[in-house]
Parts: C-alpha cells; structure tokens; sequence
C-alpha cells in the first residue's frame, strides 16, 4: 500500500473493513505524520519525507516481492500518477493495481518543451519553472512519465493569456 498524507484516511477506512489484511501489508508512507498507520502494525512500514523518495523506496520494495503482488495507491493526484508510472514500469498488470483519489487535486505537470517536471500545480495556465512559459494544463496524461502535459498557452499570440483559473478535480 502507497499513500500520501490525505491516502492515510482511505487506508484507515480499508483497516476498518479488513482488519486481517494489515498485519501482513506492506505499507510505503510518504507524510509528517505516520502515527496512525503504526498503530495498524503493518507487517512492514517503510516512510519517506517527500515524493522524490519514491523510486528508490519501490526499487527496494520490489526487490522482496513475490509473484501476487497487489498494490493499493491512495492519496492525491499527483502520488497516485507517480506512484502508478513507476509500479507499471516494475511490471505490475493493470489488474494488480487499484487507486484511491483523496484529497487535492493538484497535478504533476511535464512542460513539452523543456521537459522539466513541477509538482503540485493547481491553476491553469502555470508558469513553466523551467522555462518560464505559461503553459496551458493539458488534459492528455503520460502514463510513462505518471505526468499531465502542459504547453505554451500564448505560441500564436504572444502575450495574450486567459484568465488563471484553479484547475477542478
């Protein structure tokens, strides 16, 4: 199981319901505050200060899994983007996966002309922080990169931008 801090609720509603199912879970943390997920007494609790650590914390997590192997993602958007790119990049079938959207629903943005990839945007258009484009917030998503597509919002009419709105869930 992978959550961030709002996905600590979804796996403490899934607890409630299934109570066996914990002591033999291994739950991959990624928020302040674990307290609650420790008093679940998974079989393995890994946490991680911030989402960058993610790679490297499922590199480490898959070199132990066995074949059955189901993965629980709850939380915000862009955890669960993440977090599914890398676990179908490990192998796993869409079948082995399930999601649970909780929270905000900021989005992880890939700029299409300079590539840099920003966390945690929720206005449309943004500016680029790498290349300091306002970029129009795409609804076409990269499963490989787990990102949205942003691109240039003013390319045939520079300087003329729509109005930032907050980008819905």
């Amino acid at each position: 199981m992978i959550a961030d801090e709002p996905g600590i609720a979804a796996l403490l509603s899934l607890a409630a319901a299934a109570p066996d199912l914990m002591p033999r879970s291994t739950m991959l943390i990624c928020a302040a505050d674990a307290d609650a997920i420790r008093a679940l007494r998974p079989a393995r609790l890994v946490e991680i200060g911030s989402p960058a650590e993610l790679p490297a914390a499922l590199t480490s997590l898959f070199a132990d899994a066995r074949m059955g192997l189901q993965v629980h993602i709850a939380g915000g958007e862009a955890l669960i983007n993440q977090a599914l790119a890398l676990v179908q990049a490990a192998g796993l079938p869409a079948g082995a996966i399930q999601t649970e959207h909780r929270g905000s629903p900021a989005r992880r943005m890939q700029c299409v002309h300079c590539k840099t990839i920003a966390e945690g945007i929720t206005t449309d258009p943004y500016d680029c922080p790498g290349c300091g484009r306002s970029l129009f917030v795409r609804d076409h998503f990269s499963r490989r990169l787990g990102a949205y597509q942003g691109v240039c919002v003013d390319a045939e009419t520079p300087g003329i931008l729509p109005e930032v709105q907050e980008i819905q869930a």
